[in-house]
């Protein structure tokens, strides 16, 4: 795929086309969330600066992202998110061995948040979601059903949500949202400043955590035996062959390169397995990127700016 790619831009160079466009030596895969695209312009960055070559930063979801990282058509993932991810890393880490994980892991949380004051009137484990009663607080349209974000469409996470919810039984009381990040924490920010109560999936680093007096629901301990989750993309009948009765397994991310990165461009393979990032600096970005509604671009332009000693070090 990426030989295509450049062979025609290639082409379009010696046909006349605008002297501005060029093959790219390196293709990053921007998730959508905030602290992803943030990453994702870091490296490109980063990488254009010290090693001179030209670095393109597409938006893209998860699945067409490792598939890219297979078929050499994508060179960078930012944020590998286990276990969500685990499926994809078996098969194409494990058994494949065409896309390298870096050594390392962010340490993070998911799970489902409620405001304080949803905390303060009761609703404090999970199973106090599929109470009727307890649910119609959420309820905004009339319909006698809560409402509750479980993700941005794509995120595999959000299938993992669908999963457990109709695990715990509250699907029949919940209705389901699957929307842009965005625009459930703009609902949330709503929701805390008209002291309404909100229930959503929540992970961490980010920076609601930052803005907002947010509350985990307890739920039962993650239990390997327990955690049965088929993907969409592998079964029509995903839905009805998965049950996830418990909470999320400790949860991480780490960064992914193809395995032929190494070999075609090693200097910047030297850098991606360098690159450790903090989970308060993941924070940071995100709070920049959705908050502050700073361009990503522009965003890693200061990053990298103000970090030189930390880039240099990821660059010996």
């Amino acid at each position: 795929m990426k030989t295509l790619l450049r062979g025609i831009c290639v082409a379009a160079l010696l046909g006349g086309g605008s002297a501005s466009a060029q093959a790219a030596d390196m293709v990053v895969a921007m998730p959508s969330w905030p602290s992803g695209q943030a990453t994702a312009n870091i490296i490109k960055t980063a990488l254009e600066d010290a090693l001179k070559i030209k670095v393109d930063v597409q938006e893209m979801g998860t699945l067409i992202a490792f598939t890219g990282l297979d078929d050499g058509g994508i060179d960078v993932y930012p944020e590998v998110w286990r276990p969500n991810f685990d499926p994809l890393v078996k098969k194409y880490v494990d058994e494949r061995g065409t896309v390298h994980l870096s050594k390392h892991d962010v340490a993070a949380t998911q799970g489902l948040c409620v405001t304080q004051k949803a905390y303060d009137q009761g609703v404090r484990d999970v199973a106090d979601l599929k109470d009727p009663e307890k649910a119609k607080l959420f309820d905004t349209d009339g319909d006698g059903k809560g409402e509750m974000w479980i993700g941005a469409r794509g995120w595999l996470s959000t299938d993992v949500e669908r999963i457990r919810a109709k695990s715990y039984g509250y699907a029949d009381t919940m209705t389901l949202l699957e929307m842009p990040e965005e625009v459930a924490m703009s609902g949330i920010d709503a929701a805390v400043a008209t002291d309404r109560p909100i229930a959503f999936y929540c992970y961490s680093p980010h920076h609601v955590f930052e803005l907002h007096d947010i509350k985990r629901l307890s739920e039962p301990a993650y239990d390997p035996a327990k955690w049965n989750v088929v993907l969409q993309a592998d079964d029509p009948m995903w839905l009805s062959k998965s049950d996830a009765p418990v909470a999320w397994k400790p949860s991480s991310f780490s960064l992914a390169y193809a395995t032929s990165l190494a070999k075609r461009l090693p200097a910047a393979a030297s850098f991606l397995d360098k690159m450790d990032l903090e989970p308060e600096e993941i924070t940071a970005m995100s709070y920049a990127i959705e908050v502050e509604q700073q361009d990503p671009a522009s965003y890693a332009l200061k990053w990298v700016a103000e970090h030189k000693d930390r880039v240099k070090g990821w660059l010996q």
